[in-house]
């Protein structure tokens, strides 16, 4: 029933909702979902674009319905760009709705080669979506982004190349910080336990063993085996803390704690990673790079 009213609005508002006609010198204009995407599109486009992201800080992507405004606001783009993968699996039927309006749709995550993502036994899409954990991945999508807005903005190229190529260059100083960051910390300690699994590109890229209690998507629910598994795992390798993220409600790593408690054992909550969201808009951790480096101190620290 409510797939049903769902579509029903959908259609009204495409009925209802004229896209207007940009003159000449109006800015290309911008649709994004996740506040990455969002933060990537602004580094890119600067001055030159208008973008408007739909989900915010502490917004989970996974679980995210499109509001009317978000749909007039998709309605209106001339280039949408989002995560893909099934990230943002309960917006896919207005992403195909979008397409048939002719508004240019792009799944970012879809612009990497296929040998490089990780897959899953356990979620549709069969590859994990959290792409953004690998800053090499992230670089990948920085020049799809910028290739992608020059071939729609053809008088603003330069400017996104100038954009992009000083932004691939503070990726590429953010990837030695945290390379010496994580130097310090013993390859036995790299064990990151978190409410879902949102880390394995991070754990790739930096030899952590990443476990999560949920799967990919916090669509899963952990049940009592889930955990008691986990907390016999954190007991066997002494893992020293496990961490809450701010997209997930933190009762199931409290609960993880506990059964940890119960078996006579003790772990910390090291502290709240950023994963599927951003921190708050005019922040540090409301960067990409600034959420990537807030993150791996909060890690190593705890780890230590």
């Amino acid at each position: 029933m409510k797939k049903l009213i769902s579509t029903i609005l959908i259609a009204l508002l495409l009925f209802s909702c004229k896209k207007e006609v940009k003159k000449e010198n109006e800015k290309l204009n911008v649709v994004t979902t996740t506040s990455m995407i969002t933060d990537l599109a602004k580094n890119i486009g600067g001055d030159a674009i208008d973008v408007k992201g739909l989900m915010g800080s502490g917004v989970d992507p996974h679980l995210y319905k499109a509001s009317e405004g978000d749909v007039t606001k998709l309605l209106n783009a001339d280039i949408i760009f989002y995560n893909g993968l099934h990230l943002e699996g309960k917006l896919v039927e207005v992403f195909e709705k979008m397409e048939s309006q002719d508004i240019k749709t792009i799944a970012i995550g879809e612009s990497l080669d296929k040998s490089i993502l990780i897959g899953s036994d356990y979620f549709a899409s069969n590859y994990d979506p959290h792409v953004w954990f690998s800053v090499d991945n992230w670089k990948t999508i920085t020049k799809f982004v910028i290739e992608q807005l020059s071939a729609i903005d053809q008088k603003n190229a330069e400017t996104f190349k100038t954009n992009g190529k000083i932004y691939l260059t503070k990726l590429n100083e953010l990837e030695t910080k945290l390379e010496s960051v994580i130097s310090t910390l013993p390859k036995e300690k790299r064990i990151l336990v978190t409410a879902h699994d949102a880390f394995s590109y991070f754990g790739k890229a930096y030899d952590f063993n990443v476990v999560g209690l949920q799967g990919l998507s916090t669509a899963t629910e952990a049940g009592v085996q889930d955990v008691q598994k986990l907390a016999n795992f954190i007991i066997e390798k002494e893992v020293k803390a496990i961490f809450v993220e701010t997209s997930v409600p933190k009762r199931t790593i409290e609960a993880l704690q506990a059964a940890v408690k119960s078996k006579d054992h003790e772990v910390s909550i090291g502290g709240t990673l950023y994963s599927d969201a951003l921190g708050n808009l005019g922040t540090v951790e409301g960067t990409y790079i600034g959420m990537f480096e807030y993150n791996v101190n909060t890690i190593i620290n705890a780890l230590k």
